[in-house]
């Protein structure tokens, strides 16, 4: 099935609103396996829209109208649709009634003709109701192109697709599942590159690569009638990206961390220092304390974090965590020395099983003659303490600061994992 979307409204054309519904619904279609091929805006106008209906028509099997179902003389949508498909206008029985209670209880409100216009229907439509709002909606097939009109607020909108046209969509159609790998330490451009061949030859599953600050998503994605039959194929595919090696020679597998569109590196060493009953905590100089706050975020932090230090000047970082203050201006502060002692001396101050540190230069400025985007970032457990060393180019001071805590909450997973012997 090929879709298109028709967005109604003269003020998207003018930039007073941003046309949200548009993601939305591509998104909701995908999930049916509904490829949706066009977007088209259209302004309030008769002539322009039934020319933009005639084209649809021609190229697509299923067209969502969104927006232009109001009472005023503007939202013209249904009636535009009804004079297409040669159809009059009728009115829907439960709509009716609800514009009628609406009106019962509320006295002040002024009722007039022009209100009825919102529960109309074009003639041999299924009515969509509106859970939060008065404008009905339908779905109508004729010559072979399904119909379907919506309201424009995305608070009508949404829970009229998910809860009306949705399930009138789903009948005699199979369902696009996903299964999305997040990668650490590897870009887009080389893990497009190491899976050349899969994406070129892809038909069923299909690969899409998705770029996020500092990380790579792979969306799998195939069309199944059970999500039983979705995994099988899905899983078959994980394998095989699973087992491809890297420019390096590595596994990809190596560098998968986790799953799903939510999950994030934080979250991922968060729970393992749940599951593994571990305490944590950190010493900041470049991020101020990102790393902490991110921790901080999920429920329960309580439990893996008992505080922690942010260090900015040398000065600090010798008073707060015991070092040195001669040592750290023999060293620098931008140094694997300096990133190991914070991280053991946070570690030690706080009893915790785990001091990881951050010390680098976040930019735009070079420091101690180190560039803008080099980070030293220093682990210590109650046995050990090591650091590495990452360069990271081209980036905004934001950015190398959120990238740096991705790349410290990579060090807090791996060397919980190694504790476990599970890699």
């Amino acid at each position: 099935m090929k879709a298109e979307l028709i967005a109604v409204g003269t003020e998207i054309l003018t930039g007073q609103i941003t046309n949200t519904n548009a993601q939305f619904l591509s998104e909701k279609l995908a999930e049916l396996g509904i490829d949706v091929y066009f977007h088209t805006a259209v302004g309030d106008n008769e002539n322009r829209l039934l020319s933009v209906l005639d084209q649809a028509s021609k190229r697509s099997d299923l067209v969502i109208l969104c927006g232009g179902l109001g009472p005023t003389e503007d939202d013209l949508t249904k009636q535009t649709l009804a004079k297409f498909l040669g159809k009059k206008l009728v009115f829907d029985e439960e709509a009716s009634k609800k514009l009628d209670r609406f009106f019962a209880t509320r006295p002040k409100h002024v009722r007039t003709p022009n209100n009825e216009r919102q529960v109309q229907i074009v003639e041999g439509s299924v009515p969509l109701q509106n859970l939060t709002g008065l404008a009905v909606g339908g779905i109508i097939t004729a010559k072979g192109v399904t119909y379907v009109v919506l309201p424009g607020p995305p608070s009508e909108l949404k829970p009229m697709v998910n809860q009306e046209l949705i399930p009138a969509l789903t009948e005699n159609h199979t369902t696009l599942y996903s299964r999305v790998l997040r990668f650490f330490g590897v870009g887009e451009s080389q893990l497009v590159t190491i899976l050349k061949d899969f994406i070129v030859n892809q038909t069923d599953p299909t690969i899409a690569p998705y770029a996020k600050v500092g990380e790579v998503t792979l969306r799998l994605s195939t069309k199944a009638s059970s999500q039983e039959e979705a995994d099988q194929k899905l899983e078959v595919l994980e394998k095989q990206i699973r087992s491809t090696k890297t420019l390096d020679g590595k596994s990809l597998s190596d560098l998968i961390y986790g799953y799903g569109e939510s999950n994030s590196l934080a979250y991922e060493a968060f729970q393992l220092l749940k599951k593994y009953g571990k305490t944590i905590t950190a010493a900041e100089s470049l991020t101020a304390g990102l790393f902490q706050a991110s921790i901080a975020d999920f429920s329960g932090a309580s439990q893996v974090f008992k505080g922690g230090f942010v260090t900015y000047s040398i000065e600090e970082k010798s008073k707060m965590l015991g070092i040195s203050l001669s040592q750290l201006e023999e060293h620098g502060v931008v140094s694997h020395f300096t990133a190991e002692k914070m991280a053991e001396g946070a570690r030690a101050k706080t009893d915790s099983d785990y001091g990881i540190a951050l010390t680098g230069v976040a930019g735009p400025d070079s420091l101690e003659g180190h560039p803008a985007g080099t980070v030293f970032i220093g682990i210590a457990d109650r046995n050990q303490v090591r650091s590495i060393k990452v360069v990271i180019g081209g980036r905004s001071r934001s950015d190398v600061r959120y990238i740096s805590t991705l790349y410290a909450f990579n060090l807090v997973r791996q060397a919980l994992l190694q504790e476990d012997n599970l890699i």
